[in-house]
């Protein structure tokens, strides 16, 4: 099945193409307005005949059509054979399964063209082949790797390629500069994020440091997980050991009575339930901190050792209102953190802390921009099945939606 586009100045000198090309009969799949011209897409008669042949599909004479006017939206033409009374339009539901099958077709069309492209970009430019397989291999998407390595600048080596590359990385990600943000202002912030992150043992790193700046009389720690066994208890013994007090509530009409018992005090953390990005309870738990009325900021707690598919749904669901920022855990236990990097990028997350192990308050830093992309492409993954092969790559990058995810990478990244 073979679709023709023709694209001219006026609709008339685009019907004369098509009726050079696929002759008088030829069946006009859309006709529009693209940046000032027409453009006409169609298929010879014999080819949709073929995809429908009970429906009698036709269209008027090339040679006896008219001027088709041209629209600023995409609009579907189908005729009838002139003469014929008993010649019928397909129906509703047989033109949107046509319609389907030649979108399907284009997408497929598209990612064979996108991988030709990228298998010749491999022989034609080895530099940034071998530079798109660092950034792979290091964690960071396909789609923002494809987006930056089209604009990575001629003349570069593998080496120097890299380095720009993180540059740029470095450019948009977003760290705070000092603790001061939360040690010197204070304020209250509530901990959130799926199950098994380290919340709890996060927070009580930050608590630690807000008592050995402030003294635990300014400090007072809040926990709203009831749900899981014991984890009142594990905030409790923390609290317990730092001097400081742990307030348990269970709903919002709770959390903002203890918020206005403890205004006086310098920092207030809160400890929040793990609950699942897919579950329904994260709106519920956005609503409750929000509803508080005490200005609560959250940082979302993010599991450097997930997938980057899984931060991007873990970030869009808890990101809602007055996410102040994010905290990577888990840091001595990930393979990789370019993922985790790629979607701080994405979504312009405001780096705060990133936690690398049990120890309190010892395992706690802050986010270091440098550091922590300079330990991206070390750990890069070295072994298969992780890692890609250079006939791999035309096909990775064909499947990452060609220009509309670069387009979207290209909002998202600034290479200035």
């Amino acid at each position: 099945m073979n679709v023709r586009k023709f694209t001219a100045n006026s609709s008339r000198e685009a019907l004369r193409m098509l009726r050079d090309a696929l002759g008088a009969d030829a069946v006009i799949l859309s006709n529009r307005n693209v940046n000032g011209k027409v453009e006409i897409m169609a298929m010879a008669d014999e080819a949709m005949q073929s995809i429908a042949p009970d429906s009698h599909i036709a269209s008027a004479p090339a040679s006896e059509a008219s001027e088709i006017p041209a629209f600023q939206s995409e609009q579907r033409l189908f005729t009838p054979r002139q003469g014929g009374a008993d010649q019928m339009l397909p129906g509703s539901s047989e033109l949107q399964d046509m319609m389907s099958e030649i979108r399907s077709m284009r997408s497929m069309l598209e990612s064979q063209l996108a991988e030709l492209s990228w298998s010749a970009t491999q022989k034609r430019e080895p530099v940034k082949a071998g530079v798109l397989k660092e950034m792979l291999a290091a964690g960071l998407s396909a789609s923002l790797s494809r987006f930056m390595i089209t604009k990575l600048p001629e003349g570069e080596t593998l080496e120097s390629g890299i380095e720009w590359i993180k540059s740029v990385l470095a450019r948009n990600l977003s760290t705070i500069d000092n603790e001061n943000e939360i040690l010197e202002k204070g304020g209250v912030y509530a901990l959130v994020g799926p199950t098994g992150v380290g919340k709890t043992t996060t927070t009580a790193k930050l608590a630690a440091r807000c008592v050995m700046r402030h003294g635990p009389s300014q400090l007072a720690l809040i926990t709203t997980d009831g749900y899981r066994i014991g984890g009142y208890e594990q905030l409790r013994i923390y609290g317990k050991i730092l001097g400081v007090m742990v307030h348990a509530v269970k709903d919002e009409s709770d959390l903002r009575i203890a918020l206005s018992e403890l205004k006086n005090k310098h920092t207030v953390l809160i400890d929040t339930v793990g609950v699942s990005q897919r579950d329904k309870m994260v709106t519920e738990q956005v609503a409750m901190l929000s509803g508080a009325e005490h200005g609560v900021k959250r940082l979302l707690c993010l599991n450097a050792t997930s997938t980057g598919e899984t931060l991007s749904e873990v970030v869009r669901a808890y990101q809602g209102t007055g996410l102040a920022g994010c905290i990577l855990t888990k840091l001595d236990e990930a393979a990789t953190i370019g993922g985790a990097l790629d979607i701080s990028i994405r979504q312009k997350l405001n780096l705060y802390y990133v936690a690398s192990g049990q120890r309190v308050p010892e395992d706690l830093h802050v986010a270091n921009k440098q550091y922590l992309i300079d330990r991206a492409f070390k750990l890069k993954r070295e072994t298969a099945p992780f890692r890609y092969l250079d006939e791999e790559l035309p096909l990775l990058m064909a499947g990452a939606s060609v220009a509309a995810r670069a387009r979207q990478a290209s909002r998202e990244v600034s290479l200035g």
